[in-house]
């Protein structure tokens, strides 16, 4: 028993040192982007809550696996202390803490978001009584609790049990994996409810991840224009504008007063002027800054990292891609939600774990440094396009400039994604997720010169859909996802949309030439005041 707990301890220390650094991660970031001018102590905190939640949810998956694998030794027999208790209440403690982020989450994005959103939103617009902001918060905040409420609901009695195909047995394997696991209707409903946000976050990973992917390594590889050549170009186009001011006001000169059309020219290029004039400013300060000196010394490195950074999209793209195709040949299709218990076409990500989990911790922390690396693209998705609502903009993440509203969708979109993350694991490595390292013995008659002998020996082999039930552990993590068989259907088409929309992104970003220094801090939508909050990092 004290070595099971020892085991125990070296798989949750792990995960709280992550959490002390995602906590330290989740400050400095949501502090770089925020306003200065309209920080709001509420939402500040709100979204660095958000994010940290978003990013403990993502770290408890390579724990899940670590904890499962570390209850067998890698001859396939069960340690010592792992009996069937203690591997009980060490899957209890995983399943718990699913649950508790689960619910967290929940709380997160049907309650303490939309609250703090819309209260933020009354208080721009009226300074005056607290208690009425409260009030309107709460009035529209409860449409989503309505949301989840309904959602809870029809997780609790929504029926699991579905027509079955002749001759389907990976399916009843399924059905009797999920038969203890689906008990409880309390988890059910919230299982379903994830789910359904699972769903939203496959489509944000769809439109911002699958983005992301392909212009963060190409904007590092491409680097960013000169800021010289940069400020002689603005100093072209001022004398331009003002030019063309002169020769519309020129029409004036003997008295008569400009027709509409040349007002409304005229007060267009004023504003053009105005912007650009706020560019040289902008300009001006970041090619005298020490810090552009600091990043064109490193701008090598940024080539090797974005080098390196396209190769890992491909390698994941490619994995995917032959996950998804192993799916469409050989699952129990559409009505299983084309769960597949077993690798038939192995993928780069399949080959290279197993080949890690000889030198401990090499396979978790290279599941680590995948699932943070879908934060980071998704992060840069975000910033390079924004937040939109289908085809209308709604705000901008920039450095120093971002709005409390933003920073609250940032960090929903973020959680939203997260959730999807584990499906996305599961899918680039699913004998890995299902079972980690585990192995299990089978038994193989002894031969002697061809001939066989009567002395049975036991040979160890990895965990898979052949293993008995009492002989390998599958992860809660992989439970979890695949409780309600339409939600998998639907990640696999959505797994199919991610590769095509990285491509798509991927041919894109290599047809855009190379970014501003400055794209994205000057617009013309922007206050002059906004030039108070020019930040003097930009790489």
């Amino acid at each position: 028993m004290a070595a099971a707990t020892s085991e125990l301890l070296t798989g949750w220390c792990l995960f709280g040192l992550a959490l002390l650094a995602i906590l330290i991660f989740s400050w400095v970031y949501v502090r770089k982007y925020q306003s200065r001018r309209e920080s709001e102590v509420i939402s500040t905190i709100t979204a660095i809550f958000a994010l940290a939640v978003a990013l403990i949810s993502s770290a408890l998956l390579p724990v899940d696996i670590f904890l499962v694998s570390y209850m067998k030794n890698q001859n396939g027999t069960f340690k010592d202390w792992a009996d069937a208790n203690v591997s009980r209440q060490i899957e209890d403690t995983v399943l718990y803490g699913y649950y508790t982020l689960y619910s967290i989450i929940l709380f997160c994005v049907f309650l303490w978001i939309p609250f703090v959103y819309f209260y933020y939103e009354e208080k721009e617009e009226d300074d005056g009584n607290t208690c009425l902001q409260v009030k309107t918060a709460l009035k529209y905040t409860l449409g989503f609790i309505t949301v989840c409420a309904v959602l809870l609901l029809i997780g609790a009695f929504v029926p699991l049990d579905i027509p079955n195909k002749k001759n389907s047995t990976e399916w009843e394997k399924v059905k009797l994996l999920f038969e203890e696991f689906g008990s409880s209707h309390g988890l059910t409903a919230l299982s379903f409810s994830i789910s359904s946000l699972t769903v939203i976050g496959m489509l944000a990973a769809i439109t911002y991840t699958a983005y992301g992917m392909s212009a963060l390594p190409l904007n590092l590889i491409k680097g960013t224009t000169s800021a010289a050549y940069e400020r002689l170009e603005n100093t072209e186009d001022i004398e331009e504008v003002e030019q063309r001011i002169l020769r519309i006001k020129s029409k004036c000169r003997d008295g008569r007063p400009l027709s509409s059309r040349d007002r409304r020219a005229v007060q267009q290029l004023e504003e053009r002027l105005r912007t650009l004039r706020r560019r040289e400013r902008h300009l001006e300060t970041i090619e005298k800054s020490w810090w552009l000196k600091f990043c064109e010394a490193i701008r090598p490195l940024k080539i090797v990292w974005g080098v390196f950074f396209i190769i890992v999209a491909l390698l994941f793209t490619v994995s995917l891609f032959l996950s998804n195709l192993d799916k469409a040949l050989h699952s129990a299709g559409f009505d299983s939600g084309f769960i597949i218990l077993g690798t038939n076409l192995t993928n780069p990500l399949n080959m290279l774990l197993p080949v890690l989990q000889t030198v401990f911790p090499l396979d978790y922390i290279l599941i680590t440094t995948i699932v943070m690396y879908f934060i980071f693209t998704s992060m840069a998705g975000i910033r390079n396009m924004g937040i939109w609502f289908f085809w209308i903009r709604l705000y901008k993440i920039r450095r120093g400039k971002t709005r409390p509203q933003a920073l609250l969708f940032l960090c929903m979109i973020l959680l939203l994604i997260v959730l999807h993350t584990s499906y996305m694991i599961y899918s680039l490595a699913p004998q890995y997720v299902m079972y980690g390292s585990q192995k299990y013995l089978v038994q193989s008659n002894k031969t002697v010169d061809g001939q066989p002998k009567n002395v049975t020996t036991f040979i160890a082999k990895d965990c898979d859909a052949d293993a008995p039930e009492d002989q390998c552990i599958v992860t809660r993590t992989y439970l979890f996802l695949h409780k309600f068989w339409f939600f998998s259907a639907v990640y696999y088409f959505g797994n199919w949309a991610f590769i095509a929309v990285f491509l798509i992104g991927l041919i894109v970003s290599c047809c855009k030439g190379k970014k501003s220094i400055i794209e994205g801090e000057v617009d013309e939508d922007d206050s002059d005041m906004s030039d108070d909050e020019l930040s003097a990092y930009y790489c």
